[in-house]
């Protein structure tokens, strides 16, 4: 195989053994009988997976990495550029005699529609197949207890104005991703319970094809952890760890297993929750119903509450901004708060890695903002409770900031059009 891309196309296509991807009338994609075209079409994304955004692999490349003739290949490259994925970047020698080969590698203009629905915000932003962020736009919004469509009618608005932009620059959007930090049901497009935003059962799928659409992949919902840990596995830090726990800080706090450098949703497809771990038996009751799970001793909420800043009409962001001038001023109550936070998130990390045969965690949102601070503690804290288990060099705060949900949902919206190229021939 040529690359990790072509295995993860593979697992996405072999989930449905013997079959072709079709559009639905929906615009999303569905499997039909299988054909005799089938082993083209396989071959068609392995020689997509040679090709990466800067390498500039020939055509005689691809042909000794995957076996294939040279006639082979060059007529399933001729496909790839007809479909947009993929372009020619110019003759390249690779340091081997006779004619030069033409570079290929994969175009910047093909991209995917990220969105991000949270409890105090809304974000939406275009990937490109690089990975690079185009058009990242963030509204505040107050949608805790809203009803859903409301919240998605603003948040298609919000879109519509990033779609624009992308058609503008000459790219073209082929699928999206909505993240949501609750649990939820991919197939059906189900918000099956998002305790922050007071939502059960809320169903999405009508309005998701709103967020995109013309992109001839839809777009599906995706839980923001989950999304925020394939972001870092692709984009961050995970890329250097393989197998890790990621935990997402918002005004709740959620998580996101990476195993073998592959998403573990577990059975449900819920694995990960690790804001609801108990850390704190007989502490205050959750939003989920529990009582003492983390997410209420290192949620934003928790925090803040802990730190003395009131709301005061205040937005969450506007608060976070003052807890941060406390902590750079000194403030012993802010100070206390934050290290009480990552006392207890060193628990629940310790818990999932003896659980999971864990040894890395990646932690974001408010977790890293306030790493300076937390970081210390949490350290503490791990090796108090299970010393070895998990190194400093092992923690790790990501990078990517507000993006990282969003950033992940497109990115897994443009891994499912690179395992099935052939969707966009005539």
């Amino acid at each position: 195989m040529c690359s990790e891309l072509y295995e993860v196309m593979m697992n996405l296509v072999n989930g449905f053994p013997g079959g072709d991807m079709m559009r639905d009338r929906d615009g999303g994609l569905a499997m039909a009988p299988g054909r005799v075209g089938d082993v083209r079409r396989r071959n068609l994304a392995l020689v997509l997976g040679c090709i990466g955004p800067d390498t500039r692999a020939t055509r005689a490349d691809i042909a000794t990495a995957t076996g294939l003739t040279k006639a082979s290949v060059s007529s399933l490259v001729s496909e790839l550029l007809e479909t947009g994925l993929v372009e020619e970047l110019g003759v390249t020698r690779a340091g081997e005699r006779g004619r030069p080969g033409v570079g290929l590698a994969l175009s910047s203009r093909p991209v995917a529609l990220g969105a991000e629905l949270n409890v105090d915000y809304l974000a939406v932003g275009v990937v490109d197949l690089h990975g690079n962020l185009h058009f990242h736009d963030v509204a505040e919004a107050p949608n805790r207890g809203r009803p859903p469509g409301e919240v998605l009618g603003e948040l298609s608005a919000l879109a519509a104005r990033c779609a624009s932009a992308a058609a503008n620059a000459g790219m073209t959007l082929l699928g999206g991703g909505l993240a949501v930090p609750g649990l939820v049901d991919p197939a059906s497009g189900v918000v099956l319970a998002a305790p922050n935003l007071e939502w059960r059962d809320a169903e999405l799928a009508p309005a998701l094809g709103e967020l995109a659409p013309q992109a001839p992949f839809g777009v599906v919902l995706s839980n923001e952890a989950d999304s925020a840990a394939l972001a870092e596995l692709w984009y961050g830090h995970g890329s250097a760890f393989g197998a890790y726990l990621y935990i997402s800080g918002e005004v709740g706090v959620g998580g996101g297993l990476v195993m073998g450098s592959k998403l573990f949703a577990g059975p449900g497809g819920h694995a990960g929750e690790v804001g609801h771990v108990v850390v704190e038996p007989g502490g205050r009751r959750c939003s989920c119903g529990g009582r003492g799970c983390l997410e209420t001793v290192a949620g934003q909420e928790a925090i803040l509450a802990a730190a003395g800043i009131t709301d005061g009409g205040s937005t969450t962001a506007a608060r976070m901004a003052a807890l941060q001038a406390a902590l750079e001023a000194g403030d012993a109550q802010a100070i206390t708060a934050v290290e009480r936070a990552g006392h207890y998130l060193g628990i629940a990390v310790v818990s999932a890695a003896r659980v999971v045969d864990l040894s890395a965690v990646v932690l974001g949102g408010h977790f890293a903002a306030l790493s300076a601070w937390i970081g210390p503690a949490l350290l503490s804290s791990l090796d108090g409770f299970a010393p070895g288990v998990i190194r400093e060099e092992a923690v790790a705060f990501s990078e990517l900031g507000t993006t990282a949900a969003l950033r992940g949902a497109a990115g897994a919206a443009l891994r499912r059009v690179l395992a099935a190229p052939y969707a966009l021939l005539p």
